[in-house]
Protein backbone atom coordinates (compact mmCIF):
# COMPACT_ATOMS: atom_id res chain seq x y z
CA UNK A 1 0.00 0.00 0.00
CA UNK A 2 1.05 3.60 -0.58
CA UNK A 3 0.34 6.28 2.00
CA UNK A 4 -1.90 9.10 0.83
CA UNK A 5 -1.27 11.55 3.68
CA UNK A 6 1.07 12.18 6.60
CA UNK A 7 0.26 13.93 9.84
CA UNK A 8 0.01 13.48 13.58
CA UNK A 9 -2.72 12.60 16.05
CA UNK A 10 -2.73 15.21 18.79
CA UNK A 11 -4.54 15.27 22.13
CA UNK A 12 -3.26 17.27 25.06
CA UNK A 13 0.53 17.21 24.91
CA UNK A 14 0.59 13.82 23.19
CA UNK A 15 1.68 13.75 19.56
CA UNK A 16 1.45 10.53 17.50
CA UNK A 17 3.02 10.79 14.00
CA UNK A 18 1.16 8.60 11.49
CA UNK A 19 0.88 7.72 7.82
CA UNK A 20 -2.59 7.32 6.34
CA UNK A 21 -3.55 4.53 3.93
CA UNK A 22 -6.84 3.74 2.18
CA UNK A 23 -8.30 0.71 3.96
CA UNK A 24 -10.58 -0.42 1.12
CA UNK A 25 -10.31 -1.01 -2.61
CA UNK A 26 -12.68 -1.56 -5.52
CA UNK A 27 -12.82 -5.07 -7.02
CA UNK A 28 -15.17 -4.26 -9.92
CA UNK A 29 -14.14 -5.24 -13.46
CA UNK A 30 -13.13 -2.06 -15.29
CA UNK A 31 -15.21 -1.55 -18.42
CA UNK A 32 -14.78 0.97 -21.26
CA UNK A 33 -17.33 2.54 -23.55
CA UNK A 34 -17.07 1.64 -27.25
CA UNK A 35 -18.98 2.42 -30.44
CA UNK A 36 -21.42 -0.43 -31.12
CA UNK A 37 -20.87 -0.17 -34.89
CA UNK A 38 -17.09 -0.72 -34.99
CA UNK A 39 -15.89 -1.23 -31.39
CA UNK A 40 -13.93 2.03 -31.41
CA UNK A 41 -13.08 3.52 -28.01
CA UNK A 42 -15.30 6.37 -26.84
CA UNK A 43 -13.29 9.08 -25.11
CA UNK A 44 -14.28 12.20 -23.20
CA UNK A 45 -12.51 15.52 -23.51
CA UNK A 46 -12.32 18.52 -21.20
CA UNK A 47 -13.39 21.17 -23.70
CA UNK A 48 -13.77 24.87 -22.87
CA UNK A 49 -17.21 26.21 -23.77
CA UNK A 50 -15.76 29.67 -24.52
CA UNK A 51 -12.81 28.99 -26.83
CA UNK A 52 -13.72 25.42 -27.79
CA UNK A 53 -10.21 24.12 -27.03
CA UNK A 54 -9.38 20.91 -25.15
CA UNK A 55 -7.87 21.93 -21.79
CA UNK A 56 -5.35 19.94 -19.75
CA UNK A 57 -5.54 19.62 -15.97
CA UNK A 58 -2.74 22.14 -15.41
CA UNK A 59 -5.05 24.88 -16.69
CA UNK A 60 -8.25 23.85 -14.92
CA UNK A 61 -9.47 25.73 -11.84
CA UNK A 62 -12.57 25.22 -9.73
CA UNK A 63 -15.47 27.65 -9.59
CA UNK A 64 -18.69 28.38 -7.72
CA UNK A 65 -21.74 30.00 -9.30
CA UNK A 66 -24.78 31.48 -7.60
CA UNK A 67 -26.63 31.78 -10.90
CA UNK A 68 -25.69 35.36 -11.79
CA UNK A 69 -22.02 35.43 -10.88
CA UNK A 70 -19.23 32.85 -10.92
CA UNK A 71 -16.26 32.90 -8.55
CA UNK A 72 -13.09 31.17 -9.79
CA UNK A 73 -11.08 29.46 -7.04
CA UNK A 74 -7.46 28.60 -7.89
CA UNK A 75 -5.20 25.99 -6.32
CA UNK A 76 -3.32 28.83 -4.64
CA UNK A 77 -6.58 30.03 -3.07
CA UNK A 78 -7.31 26.57 -1.69
CA UNK A 79 -3.78 26.11 -0.32
CA UNK A 80 -4.05 29.45 1.48
CA UNK A 81 -6.87 28.16 3.70
CA UNK A 82 -5.61 27.43 7.25
CA UNK A 83 -7.47 24.11 7.47
CA UNK A 84 -5.88 22.82 4.27
CA UNK A 85 -2.37 23.57 5.55
CA UNK A 86 -2.93 21.71 8.82
CA UNK A 87 -1.34 18.30 9.19
CA UNK A 88 -2.84 17.49 12.57
CA UNK A 89 -5.57 15.00 13.45
CA UNK A 90 -7.01 16.71 16.50
CA UNK A 91 -8.82 14.61 19.07
CA UNK A 92 -11.99 16.45 20.06
CA UNK A 93 -13.39 13.95 22.57
CA UNK A 94 -13.54 10.27 23.52
CA UNK A 95 -17.05 8.80 23.33
CA UNK A 96 -18.59 5.39 24.11
CA UNK A 97 -18.19 3.29 20.96
CA UNK A 98 -21.87 2.26 20.90
CA UNK A 99 -22.96 5.88 20.47
CA UNK A 100 -21.80 5.99 16.86
CA UNK A 101 -24.58 5.29 14.36
CA UNK A 102 -23.19 3.22 11.42
CA UNK A 103 -25.13 5.39 8.95
CA UNK A 104 -22.59 8.15 9.62
CA UNK A 105 -19.56 6.10 8.53
CA UNK A 106 -18.08 7.16 5.19
CA UNK A 107 -14.54 6.07 4.21
CA UNK A 108 -11.99 3.98 6.12
CA UNK A 109 -8.24 4.52 6.47
CA UNK A 110 -5.46 2.59 8.22
CA UNK A 111 -2.90 4.48 10.29
CA UNK A 112 0.75 3.39 10.46
CA UNK A 113 3.17 4.78 13.06
CA UNK A 114 5.56 7.22 11.41
CA UNK A 115 8.69 7.73 13.46
CA UNK A 116 11.64 6.06 15.12
CA UNK A 117 9.51 4.63 17.93
CA UNK A 118 5.89 3.39 17.87
CA UNK A 119 5.49 3.81 21.65
CA UNK A 120 3.00 6.71 21.50
CA UNK A 121 1.01 4.84 18.82
CA UNK A 122 0.83 1.66 20.90
CA UNK A 123 -0.07 3.63 24.02
CA UNK A 124 -3.03 5.27 22.28
CA UNK A 125 -4.13 1.93 20.79
CA UNK A 126 -4.10 0.17 24.16
CA UNK A 127 -5.90 3.05 25.85
CA UNK A 128 -8.75 2.90 23.32
CA UNK A 129 -8.97 -0.89 23.71
CA UNK A 130 -9.09 -0.81 27.51
CA UNK A 131 -11.57 2.05 27.83
CA UNK A 132 -13.86 0.81 25.01
CA UNK A 133 -14.03 4.35 23.70
CA UNK A 134 -13.75 5.84 20.26
CA UNK A 135 -11.91 9.10 19.63
CA UNK A 136 -13.77 11.72 17.62
CA UNK A 137 -11.18 13.63 15.60
CA UNK A 138 -11.10 16.63 13.30
CA UNK A 139 -8.69 17.08 10.38
CA UNK A 140 -8.39 18.34 6.80
CA UNK A 141 -7.84 16.03 3.83
CA UNK A 142 -8.09 16.77 0.12
CA UNK A 143 -9.56 20.24 0.39
CA UNK A 144 -12.26 19.20 2.84
CA UNK A 145 -12.62 19.39 6.60
CA UNK A 146 -13.34 15.95 8.00
CA UNK A 147 -14.89 14.60 11.15
CA UNK A 148 -13.82 11.04 11.87
CA UNK A 149 -13.88 8.19 14.35
CA UNK A 150 -10.48 6.93 15.50
CA UNK A 151 -10.69 3.33 16.72
CA UNK A 152 -8.77 0.05 16.82
CA UNK A 153 -9.21 -2.84 14.38
CA UNK A 154 -7.07 -5.98 14.57
CA UNK A 155 -4.34 -4.16 16.49
CA UNK A 156 -4.18 -1.24 14.04
CA UNK A 157 -5.46 2.29 14.54
CA UNK A 158 -7.91 3.29 11.85
CA UNK A 159 -9.86 6.38 10.86
CA UNK A 160 -13.42 6.22 9.62
CA UNK A 161 -14.57 9.55 8.27
CA UNK A 162 -18.04 10.56 9.40
CA UNK A 163 -20.80 12.32 7.53
CA UNK A 164 -21.74 15.67 8.99
CA UNK A 165 -25.05 15.73 10.83
CA UNK A 166 -26.79 17.70 8.07
CA UNK A 167 -25.62 15.17 5.45
CA UNK A 168 -27.78 12.40 6.91
CA UNK A 169 -31.34 12.65 5.66
CA UNK A 170 -34.39 12.33 7.86
CA UNK A 171 -36.68 9.49 6.76
CA UNK A 172 -40.26 10.73 6.63
CA UNK A 173 -42.70 8.15 5.26
CA UNK A 174 -46.42 8.86 5.78
CA UNK A 175 -47.23 5.14 5.53
CA UNK A 176 -45.30 4.47 8.74
CA UNK A 177 -47.42 6.97 10.65
CA UNK A 178 -50.50 4.77 10.25
CA UNK A 179 -51.56 2.58 13.17
CA UNK A 180 -50.85 -1.09 12.39
CA UNK A 181 -51.98 -3.98 14.59
CA UNK A 182 -49.53 -6.90 14.96
CA UNK A 183 -50.71 -9.98 16.85
CA UNK A 184 -48.56 -11.98 19.27
CA UNK A 185 -48.89 -15.00 16.97
CA UNK A 186 -47.48 -13.05 14.04
CA UNK A 187 -44.55 -11.84 16.13
CA UNK A 188 -43.81 -15.40 17.32
CA UNK A 189 -43.83 -16.76 13.76
CA UNK A 190 -41.61 -13.91 12.56
CA UNK A 191 -39.16 -14.53 15.42
CA UNK A 192 -39.10 -18.24 14.59
CA UNK A 193 -38.24 -17.43 10.99
CA UNK A 194 -35.38 -15.21 12.16
CA UNK A 195 -34.07 -18.01 14.39
CA UNK A 196 -34.05 -20.40 11.43
CA UNK A 197 -31.62 -18.06 9.61
CA UNK A 198 -29.53 -17.19 12.68
CA UNK A 199 -25.73 -17.41 12.27
CA UNK A 200 -22.48 -15.61 13.08
CA UNK A 201 -21.47 -13.15 10.39
CA UNK A 202 -18.36 -14.14 8.41
CA UNK A 203 -17.60 -11.72 5.53
CA UNK A 204 -15.40 -14.30 3.77
CA UNK A 205 -18.44 -16.51 3.19
CA UNK A 206 -19.84 -14.05 0.67
CA UNK A 207 -18.68 -13.13 -2.83
CA UNK A 208 -19.74 -10.63 -5.46
CA UNK A 209 -21.57 -13.02 -7.78
CA UNK A 210 -22.22 -10.39 -10.44
CA UNK A 211 -18.51 -9.56 -10.83
CA UNK A 212 -17.64 -13.28 -10.86
CA UNK A 213 -20.19 -13.93 -13.61
CA UNK A 214 -18.93 -10.90 -15.55
CA UNK A 215 -15.35 -12.21 -15.40
CA UNK A 216 -16.51 -15.65 -16.61
CA UNK A 217 -18.38 -14.01 -19.48
CA UNK A 218 -15.24 -12.13 -20.54
CA UNK A 219 -13.11 -15.30 -20.33
CA UNK A 220 -15.62 -17.26 -22.41
CA UNK A 221 -15.66 -14.56 -25.09
CA UNK A 222 -11.85 -14.57 -25.21
CA UNK A 223 -11.76 -18.38 -25.52
CA UNK A 224 -14.27 -18.29 -28.40
CA UNK A 225 -12.30 -15.57 -30.18
CA UNK A 226 -15.19 -13.18 -29.75
CA UNK A 227 -12.92 -10.15 -29.35
CA UNK A 228 -11.50 -7.27 -31.35
CA UNK A 229 -7.92 -6.06 -31.76
CA UNK A 230 -7.21 -3.49 -29.06
CA UNK A 231 -4.57 -1.54 -30.99
CA UNK A 232 -6.78 -1.27 -34.06
CA UNK A 233 -9.86 -0.03 -32.23
CA UNK A 234 -8.54 1.73 -29.11
CA UNK A 235 -5.24 2.93 -30.58
CA UNK A 236 -1.71 2.53 -29.20
CA UNK A 237 0.30 5.09 -27.26
CA UNK A 238 0.69 7.46 -30.22
CA UNK A 239 -2.96 7.28 -31.13
CA UNK A 240 -3.98 7.97 -27.53
CA UNK A 241 -1.79 11.03 -27.37
CA UNK A 242 -3.08 12.49 -30.62
CA UNK A 243 -6.71 11.44 -30.33
CA UNK A 244 -8.84 11.31 -33.48
CA UNK A 245 -6.45 13.49 -35.49
CA UNK A 246 -3.81 10.74 -35.59
CA UNK A 247 -6.36 8.25 -36.87
CA UNK A 248 -7.35 10.77 -39.55
CA UNK A 249 -3.70 11.21 -40.49
CA UNK A 250 -3.15 7.46 -40.78
CA UNK A 251 -6.19 7.18 -43.03
CA UNK A 252 -4.94 10.07 -45.19
CA UNK A 253 -1.51 8.44 -45.52
CA UNK A 254 -3.05 5.09 -46.44
CA UNK A 255 -5.14 6.70 -49.16
CA UNK A 256 -2.13 8.63 -50.42
CA UNK A 257 -0.13 5.40 -50.76
CA UNK A 258 -3.01 3.71 -52.58
CA UNK A 259 -3.35 6.59 -55.04
CA UNK A 260 0.41 6.76 -55.52
CA UNK A 261 0.50 3.09 -56.47
CA UNK A 262 -2.34 3.63 -58.93
CA UNK A 263 -0.23 6.28 -60.72
CA UNK A 264 -2.65 9.15 -60.16
CA UNK A 265 -0.21 12.06 -60.00
CA UNK A 266 -2.78 14.77 -59.28
CA UNK A 267 -4.32 12.77 -56.48
CA UNK A 268 -0.83 12.03 -55.22
CA UNK A 269 0.00 15.75 -54.97
CA UNK A 270 -3.31 16.59 -53.30
CA UNK A 271 -2.92 13.78 -50.79
CA UNK A 272 0.58 14.93 -49.95
CA UNK A 273 -0.68 18.45 -49.20
CA UNK A 274 -3.49 17.06 -47.10
CA UNK A 275 -1.11 14.85 -45.14
CA UNK A 276 1.31 17.74 -44.56
CA UNK A 277 -1.49 19.98 -43.30
CA UNK A 278 -2.83 17.32 -40.96
CA UNK A 279 0.67 16.49 -39.75
CA UNK A 280 1.19 20.07 -38.61
CA UNK A 281 -2.21 20.14 -36.94
CA UNK A 282 -1.59 16.80 -35.27
CA UNK A 283 1.76 17.88 -33.85
CA UNK A 284 0.12 20.92 -32.31
CA UNK A 285 -2.83 18.94 -31.02
CA UNK A 286 -0.66 16.11 -29.75
CA UNK A 287 1.55 18.45 -27.73
CA UNK A 288 -1.54 19.91 -26.08
CA UNK A 289 -3.38 16.64 -25.64
CA UNK A 290 -0.33 14.87 -24.22
CA UNK A 291 -0.52 17.13 -21.19
CA UNK A 292 -4.28 16.65 -21.08
CA UNK A 293 -3.95 12.90 -20.77
CA UNK A 294 -1.84 13.16 -17.63
CA UNK A 295 -3.82 11.96 -14.65
CA UNK A 296 -4.15 14.25 -11.66
CA UNK A 297 -2.61 13.29 -8.35
CA UNK A 298 -4.56 10.69 -6.43
CA UNK A 299 -7.45 12.18 -4.46
CA UNK A 300 -9.51 9.25 -3.95
CA UNK A 301 -12.04 10.09 -1.05
CA UNK A 302 -12.96 7.64 -2.61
Amino acid sequence: MRSIWKGAITFGLVNVPVKVYSATEDHDVELHQVHDADGGRIRYQRRCEVCGKVVDYAHIDKAFTDGDKTVVITDADLKSLPEERSREIDVVEFVPSDQLDPIMFDRSYFLEPDGSSPKAYVLLRRTLEQTDRTAIVHFALRQKTRLAALRVRDGVLMLQTLLWDDEVRVAEFPALEQAVKISDRELDLSAALVDSFAADFSPGDYTDEYQAQLRRLIEEKLEKGDAIDTEATFGGADEEAGGGEVLDLMEALRRSVDRSRSGDGAAKTGAAKTAATKTAATKTGASKTKAATKKPAARKEA
